[in-house]
């Protein structure tokens, strides 16, 4: 009796990490079918899921996995779901986050390049994306909104935002500059903060 209770004991972390695989999947894969507008509406979707939902995650958690996938080469939304997978599931996590939320994605663009002689001048086709992109701006700033409270911690940090957004909106710095500017920006602040003390 002992040993098969020492034996359910041992499984039950490993069946623990398959159902959170399991998880990590097929709501990577919900978020990939059903969010549109890019990367922002999949981190609001990330938000009510990892974050309010099972409390895998917390915003802060989340937010560094943005400002480290937009710092690295690629989509950033899928080196977003790369570094979430990874860190609460590790490897296969990683890989399952990744291709879940890729996979809808690669249908509908098979799908529509099989037929997209027949679509491209369809205006029902056209209408319904116009209403796609008008209902994608609440869902962004949203997201934005709530991640307000955990990203912007004090005036500098309004500041820099306020500057970060005039760059990006009416210039055409890379947008990696931008972001490596916070880090270096976050830094100093740093220094000054910890000089302030030990002066």
């Amino acid at each position: 009796m002992e040993t098969t209770q020492e034996a359910k004991a041992a499984c039950a972390p490993e069946r623990k990490k398959e159902n959170r695989l399991l998880t990590i999947f097929t709501v990577m894969f919900k978020m990939g079918c059903v969010t549109f507008g890019g990367g922002w509406g999949i981190i609001a979707q990330m938000q009510e899921e990892f974050v309010d939902r099972r409390g895998w995650i917390e915003e802060e958690d989340l937010i560094d996995f943005l400002s480290l996938g937009r710092s690295f080469p690629g989509i950033m939304i899928i080196n977003t779901s790369v570094i979430f997978g990874y860190t609460v599931a590790g490897f296969w996590g990683a890989v399952l986050a990744a291709f879940g939320l890729s996979l809808p994605a690669l249908i509908s663009i098979a799908v529509v390049t099989y037929f997209y002689s027949a679509i491209k001048s369809n205006v029902i086709v056209a209408r319904a994306l116009s209403g796609v992109r008008c209902a994608v701006i609440p869902i962004i700033l949203g997201a934005a909104l709530r991640l307000r409270e955990k990203s912007l911690t004090g005036k500098s940090s309004y500041v820099l935002a306020a500057i970060a957004l005039f760059v990006c909106t009416f210039t055409k710095v890379n947008k990696i500059l931008v972001v490596l500017g916070g880090a270096v920006f976050g830094l100093l602040a740093l220094a000054v903060k910890r000089g302030g003390r030990h002066g």
